[in-house]
Protein backbone atom coordinates (compact mmCIF):
# COMPACT_ATOMS: atom_id res chain seq x y z
CA UNK A 1 0.00 0.00 0.00
CA UNK A 2 2.84 2.58 1.02
CA UNK A 3 4.65 1.77 -2.11
CA UNK A 4 1.58 2.32 -4.25
CA UNK A 5 1.15 5.42 -2.75
CA UNK A 6 4.53 6.70 -2.80
CA UNK A 7 4.85 5.62 -6.49
CA UNK A 8 1.58 7.77 -7.09
CA UNK A 9 3.38 10.52 -5.23
CA UNK A 10 6.61 10.45 -7.76
CA UNK A 11 4.03 10.39 -10.87
CA UNK A 12 2.32 13.30 -9.66
CA UNK A 13 5.41 15.32 -8.66
CA UNK A 14 6.87 14.22 -11.86
CA UNK A 15 4.02 15.94 -13.79
CA UNK A 16 3.96 19.54 -11.61
CA UNK A 17 7.50 19.63 -12.51
CA UNK A 18 7.23 19.03 -15.98
CA UNK A 19 6.17 22.68 -17.93
CA UNK A 20 3.11 23.13 -19.76
CA UNK A 21 3.43 22.84 -24.00
CA UNK A 22 7.29 23.14 -23.49
CA UNK A 23 7.00 27.05 -23.62
CA UNK A 24 9.29 27.09 -20.67
CA UNK A 25 11.96 24.96 -22.23
CA UNK A 26 11.70 27.54 -24.98
CA UNK A 27 11.92 30.79 -23.12
CA UNK A 28 14.89 29.34 -21.28
CA UNK A 29 17.15 28.44 -24.56
CA UNK A 30 16.34 31.91 -25.83
CA UNK A 31 17.62 33.66 -22.52
CA UNK A 32 20.65 31.20 -22.72
CA UNK A 33 21.43 31.88 -26.34
CA UNK A 34 21.16 35.90 -25.28
CA UNK A 35 23.92 35.41 -22.60
CA UNK A 36 26.23 34.10 -24.72
CA UNK A 37 25.52 36.69 -27.48
CA UNK A 38 26.36 39.60 -24.72
CA UNK A 39 29.45 37.58 -23.01
CA UNK A 40 31.02 37.50 -26.64
CA UNK A 41 30.70 40.76 -27.16
CA UNK A 42 31.98 41.73 -23.74
CA UNK A 43 35.11 39.78 -24.64
CA UNK A 44 35.56 41.61 -27.70
CA UNK A 45 35.81 45.00 -25.71
CA UNK A 46 32.41 46.36 -26.17
CA UNK A 47 30.00 47.66 -23.28
CA UNK A 48 26.54 46.55 -22.58
CA UNK A 49 24.38 49.16 -24.02
CA UNK A 50 26.71 51.46 -25.81
CA UNK A 51 26.41 52.34 -29.50
CA UNK A 52 27.63 51.61 -32.15
CA UNK A 53 30.30 53.91 -33.84
CA UNK A 54 28.62 55.77 -36.46
CA UNK A 55 29.93 54.34 -39.65
CA UNK A 56 30.98 57.06 -42.51
CA UNK A 57 29.17 58.81 -45.01
CA UNK A 58 28.96 58.14 -48.47
CA UNK A 59 30.02 61.11 -49.44
CA UNK A 60 33.08 60.90 -46.78
CA UNK A 61 33.65 57.53 -48.22
CA UNK A 62 33.71 57.96 -52.11
CA UNK A 63 35.62 62.21 -51.59
CA UNK A 64 32.98 64.13 -52.92
CA UNK A 65 32.91 65.81 -49.67
CA UNK A 66 36.48 66.96 -50.69
CA UNK A 67 36.70 70.93 -51.40
CA UNK A 68 36.86 72.16 -55.32
CA UNK A 69 40.53 72.41 -56.34
CA UNK A 70 41.15 76.04 -56.22
CA UNK A 71 42.42 78.56 -59.28
CA UNK A 72 45.60 78.17 -60.35
CA UNK A 73 47.18 80.63 -58.44
CA UNK A 74 50.48 80.58 -60.59
CA UNK A 75 48.52 81.92 -63.56
CA UNK A 76 47.01 84.33 -61.77
CA UNK A 77 50.43 85.81 -60.36
CA UNK A 78 51.47 85.72 -63.72
CA UNK A 79 48.43 87.90 -65.22
CA UNK A 80 48.93 90.05 -61.98
CA UNK A 81 52.68 90.97 -63.16
CA UNK A 82 51.54 91.70 -66.62
CA UNK A 83 48.88 94.01 -65.68
CA UNK A 84 50.63 95.48 -63.26
CA UNK A 85 53.52 96.53 -66.35
CA UNK A 86 50.43 97.44 -68.52
CA UNK A 87 50.68 100.68 -69.42
CA UNK A 88 53.89 101.56 -67.49
CA UNK A 89 57.00 100.41 -68.42
CA UNK A 90 58.91 101.43 -65.27
CA UNK A 91 56.70 99.19 -62.62
CA UNK A 92 58.38 96.05 -61.20
CA UNK A 93 55.76 93.77 -61.34
CA UNK A 94 54.83 93.90 -58.16
CA UNK A 95 51.92 96.49 -57.31
CA UNK A 96 48.99 97.07 -59.18
CA UNK A 97 46.42 100.63 -59.49
CA UNK A 98 42.69 100.50 -59.88
CA UNK A 99 42.89 101.76 -63.64
CA UNK A 100 45.06 98.52 -64.13
CA UNK A 101 42.66 96.71 -62.08
CA UNK A 102 40.19 97.37 -64.37
CA UNK A 103 41.36 96.82 -67.66
CA UNK A 104 42.01 93.32 -66.57
CA UNK A 105 38.75 93.05 -64.97
CA UNK A 106 37.10 94.31 -67.97
CA UNK A 107 38.99 92.60 -70.68
CA UNK A 108 38.64 89.05 -68.34
CA UNK A 109 34.56 90.43 -68.33
CA UNK A 110 34.56 89.99 -65.04
CA UNK A 111 32.82 94.15 -64.35
CA UNK A 112 29.61 93.53 -66.21
CA UNK A 113 26.04 94.46 -65.05
CA UNK A 114 26.41 93.14 -61.55
CA UNK A 115 30.11 94.10 -60.92
CA UNK A 116 30.58 97.70 -62.13
CA UNK A 117 33.64 100.31 -61.88
CA UNK A 118 31.65 101.98 -59.35
CA UNK A 119 31.99 98.89 -56.90
CA UNK A 120 35.18 98.31 -57.58
CA UNK A 121 36.75 101.48 -57.14
CA UNK A 122 35.13 101.67 -53.53
CA UNK A 123 36.20 98.10 -52.36
CA UNK A 124 39.84 99.02 -54.18
CA UNK A 125 39.42 102.25 -51.68
CA UNK A 126 38.93 100.27 -48.87
CA UNK A 127 42.30 99.05 -48.24
CA UNK A 128 43.78 102.97 -48.47
CA UNK A 129 46.99 102.50 -51.17
CA UNK A 130 46.76 103.68 -54.78
CA UNK A 131 48.71 100.47 -55.74
CA UNK A 132 48.06 97.14 -53.72
CA UNK A 133 50.27 94.31 -53.54
CA UNK A 134 49.44 90.73 -54.68
CA UNK A 135 48.42 90.13 -51.20
CA UNK A 136 46.42 92.99 -51.03
CA UNK A 137 44.87 92.17 -54.25
CA UNK A 138 43.64 89.33 -53.12
CA UNK A 139 41.69 90.62 -49.81
CA UNK A 140 39.90 93.14 -52.85
CA UNK A 141 38.87 90.48 -54.57
CA UNK A 142 37.76 88.20 -51.77
CA UNK A 143 35.90 91.32 -49.88
CA UNK A 144 34.37 92.71 -53.08
CA UNK A 145 33.08 88.65 -54.87
CA UNK A 146 31.33 88.48 -51.06
CA UNK A 147 29.93 91.80 -51.36
CA UNK A 148 28.06 91.15 -54.30
CA UNK A 149 27.49 87.44 -54.24
CA UNK A 150 29.87 86.13 -56.73
CA UNK A 151 31.91 83.14 -56.33
CA UNK A 152 35.34 84.08 -55.68
CA UNK A 153 37.23 81.33 -57.79
CA UNK A 154 35.14 81.95 -60.54
CA UNK A 155 36.07 85.48 -60.47
CA UNK A 156 39.77 84.44 -60.67
CA UNK A 157 39.30 81.64 -63.08
CA UNK A 158 38.29 84.31 -65.79
CA UNK A 159 40.84 87.10 -64.36
CA UNK A 160 43.99 83.97 -64.95
CA UNK A 161 42.26 83.02 -68.46
CA UNK A 162 41.76 86.61 -70.36
CA UNK A 163 44.86 85.96 -72.37
CA UNK A 164 47.70 88.69 -72.32
CA UNK A 165 46.83 92.69 -71.61
CA UNK A 166 45.72 94.36 -74.37
CA UNK A 167 44.10 91.34 -76.35
CA UNK A 168 40.37 91.37 -76.88
CA UNK A 169 38.45 88.92 -79.21
CA UNK A 170 36.99 91.11 -81.65
CA UNK A 171 34.46 89.24 -83.59
CA UNK A 172 36.24 88.21 -86.95
CA UNK A 173 35.17 89.66 -90.07
CA UNK A 174 34.06 93.30 -89.15
CA UNK A 175 37.20 95.28 -89.37
CA UNK A 176 37.97 93.49 -92.90
CA UNK A 177 35.12 94.48 -94.16
CA UNK A 178 34.96 98.01 -92.75
CA UNK A 179 38.18 98.08 -94.54
CA UNK A 180 36.78 96.75 -97.68
CA UNK A 181 34.58 99.07 -97.99
CA UNK A 182 36.21 102.25 -97.17
CA UNK A 183 39.34 101.71 -99.77
CA UNK A 184 36.54 100.64 -102.86
CA UNK A 185 37.55 103.70 -105.08
CA UNK A 186 34.68 102.66 -107.36
CA UNK A 187 32.35 104.02 -104.59
CA UNK A 188 34.03 106.96 -104.23
CA UNK A 189 32.38 110.54 -105.71
CA UNK A 190 33.23 114.13 -106.62
CA UNK A 191 36.82 115.12 -106.36
CA UNK A 192 38.25 111.91 -104.10
CA UNK A 193 37.07 109.86 -107.25
CA UNK A 194 39.62 112.18 -109.49
CA UNK A 195 42.51 110.75 -107.56
CA UNK A 196 42.18 106.96 -108.92
CA UNK A 197 42.30 105.95 -112.41
CA UNK A 198 40.29 103.34 -113.65
CA UNK A 199 41.57 100.28 -112.48
CA UNK A 200 41.69 102.22 -108.80
CA UNK A 201 45.10 102.86 -108.34
CA UNK A 202 46.32 106.36 -107.04
CA UNK A 203 46.87 109.33 -109.78
CA UNK A 204 49.33 110.67 -106.48
CA UNK A 205 49.86 114.55 -107.14
CA UNK A 206 48.25 114.73 -109.91
CA UNK A 207 45.12 113.76 -108.51
CA UNK A 208 45.10 116.21 -105.68
CA UNK A 209 46.50 119.30 -107.63
CA UNK A 210 45.44 120.69 -111.01
CA UNK A 211 48.52 120.03 -113.22
CA UNK A 212 49.40 122.39 -116.39
CA UNK A 213 49.06 120.61 -119.34
CA UNK A 214 52.46 121.00 -121.19
CA UNK A 215 51.98 118.70 -123.93
CA UNK A 216 50.79 121.22 -126.87
CA UNK A 217 47.25 119.92 -127.01
CA UNK A 218 44.02 122.32 -126.13
CA UNK A 219 42.67 121.59 -122.83
CA UNK A 220 40.24 119.38 -123.28
CA UNK A 221 40.76 117.67 -126.22
CA UNK A 222 39.88 114.63 -126.25
CA UNK A 223 42.21 112.35 -128.90
CA UNK A 224 45.45 113.14 -127.49
CA UNK A 225 48.06 110.55 -128.99
CA UNK A 226 46.20 109.41 -131.30
CA UNK A 227 48.04 111.67 -134.24
CA UNK A 228 49.60 109.02 -136.87
CA UNK A 229 53.40 110.08 -136.91
CA UNK A 230 53.47 108.20 -140.14
CA UNK A 231 52.27 111.64 -141.82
Amino acid sequence: MYTHVAVHRSHTMADEAQPPNGTDVVDKMTVEVAEMALDAKQAAGGQPGAAEPAKPSEKETNGSATPAKPVCSAAFKEQFKAFSKFGDTKSDGKHLTLSQSDKWMKQAKVIDKKITTTDTGIHFKKLKSMKLTYEDYNKFLDDLAKTKKVELDEIKSKMANCGAPGVHNATPGKAAETVARLTDTSKYTGSHKQRFDETGKGKGIAGRKDMVDQSGYVSGYGHKNTYDKTH
